[in-house]
């Protein structure tokens, strides 16, 4: 499974989202990230699609999220920023070639099809049962209770020195 930098991205904004007290702008996100802030905003706008964050217009506008980071899952944000597609999808090769089956004798998907969507359920399973709070809290178990808060101080500065 390949996902687009895109992802760690939108997740990033996601996770420090919550230490904001006001909207962010996306180039002060993309500051914070030391990233592209046209490639960024492309990610927040897909986020903002996906009603997983909101879009404040006006001098002191930016992005806020739509809902408590525990109902926003890692899942969501995936799905939003590279879409809801399977990571595989079957050609039915099997019924190509000089020996392929008949159409008519594969009424059920062939044993790699089968395989490749048990793991692509799983990972979105897996990924469906962490939420950006979840996240929030390893960050504040392996960066400090006061790294986020750090991070919604400089966010709102509006300075790139602070911080």
């Amino acid at each position: 499974m390949k996902l687009s930098g895109g992802v760690e991205w939108a997740l990033h904004c996601c996770v420090v989202l919550t230490a904001a007290s006001e909207p962010v702008p996306a180039a002060r996100l993309a500051l914070l990230h030391d990233i592209s802030p046209s490639y960024l905003a492309k990610q927040m706008q897909a986020l903002s699609r996906a009603g997983l964050v909101h879009s404040v217009q006006g001098k002191t506008g930016g992005y806020i999220l739509t809902r408590n980071a525990a109902r926003i899952t890692v899942l969501d944000v995936v799905q939003a920023v590279d879409g809801a597609d399977p990571a595989f999808v079957c050609t039915e090769i099997r019924q190509r070639g000089p020996l392929g089956t008949p159409p008519e004798k594969c009424t059920a998907p062939c044993p790699i099809a089968r395989t490749m969507a048990a793991a692509d359920a799983a990972w979105r399973e897996s990924l469906r049962g962490v939420s950006i709070a979840d996240l929030v809290g390893s960050v504040e178990e392996t960066g400090g209770p006061g790294a986020l808060p750090g991070i919604g101080t400089w966010l709102s500065s509006g300075s790139e020195a602070s911080g």
